[in-house]
């Protein structure tokens, strides 16, 4: 399993991005993927995720109404669309994929096996 984030960049605050997740080696709607981010000094934190199976999604509380995580199987990638950018979301992004994550730790790191390499997006107030 390998998956490939990209997307990231600098953007002014109030301005989007979109991240993607490239997966190889699965296809997206076998594995329950995950976005997660970890700005300097603090803990890498749980942003979204969708399920493998009904692809029921999560969103942390801070980025509700924000962010939208989607798959395309055509292009076997898990998006993030992010809009409403704040100076708070900047951080390094990361796509993590386990093939089964119990509900109450899908935000959870530790419950995802697989990640990709991480990209930084940095939001200028």
């Amino acid at each position: 399993v390998q998956l490939q984030a990209s997307g990231g960049g600098l953007v002014q605050a109030g301005g989007s991005l979109s991240l993607s997740c490239a997966a190889s080696g699965i296809t997206v709607d076998s594995y329950d993927i995950a976005w997660f981010r970890q700005a300097p000094g603090k803990e890498r934190e749980g942003v979204s995720c969708v399920s493998r199976r009904g692809g029921s999604t999560y969103y942390a509380d801070p980025v509700k109404g924000r962010f939208t995580i989607s798959r395309d199987r055509a292009k076997k990638s898990v998006d993030l669309q992010m809009n409403s950018l704040k100076p708070e979301d900047t951080a390094i992004y990361y796509c993590a994929a386990s093939e089964s994550v119990i509900y109450s730790a899908r935000a959870t790191p530790n419950a995802y096996g697989y990640w990709g390499q991480g990209t930084l997006v940095t939001v200028s107030s």
